[in-house]
């Protein structure tokens, strides 16, 4: 199978999508590039439970491992809707200064 492309790479996902709601510009591409982020985690998880189930021969071990793969998708997603949810928060703050700020000024 094919490495994922570049752009997709831990590496080279933004900073600023991962920064708190303060951070100086969050924009829609942003919180895109979050959710895309949160996407092929989960499908490397999803990949990963699969390869590990296909090679298990007891139903104990098959158990075992879908608890795991559950723990870990529920805490990836708790994980990366909070970074979103900071993210649309950031955005709605910004988007209400920047209105305060305009409106201000032509009140004076």
């Amino acid at each position: 199978m094919a490495a994922p492309p570049a752009a997709a790479a831990p590496d080279a996902f933004p900073a600023s999508a991962a920064a708190p709601a303060d951070a100086a510009s969050i924009d829609m591409q942003t919180i895109a590039l979050a959710y895309g982020e949160y996407t092929r985690k989960s499908f490397e998880q999803t990949k990963s439970f699969v390869e590990k189930l296909a090679g298990v021969r007891s139903l104990d071990k098959a158990i075992e491992i879908q608890t795991e793969f559950a723990k870990q998708a529920y805490e990836t997603f708790v994980m990366d809707a909070q970074k979103i949810r900071e993210l649309y928060s950031g955005l709605a703050k910004q988007t209400f200064e920047g209105a305060v700020a305009q409106v201000i000024p032509a009140a004076r």
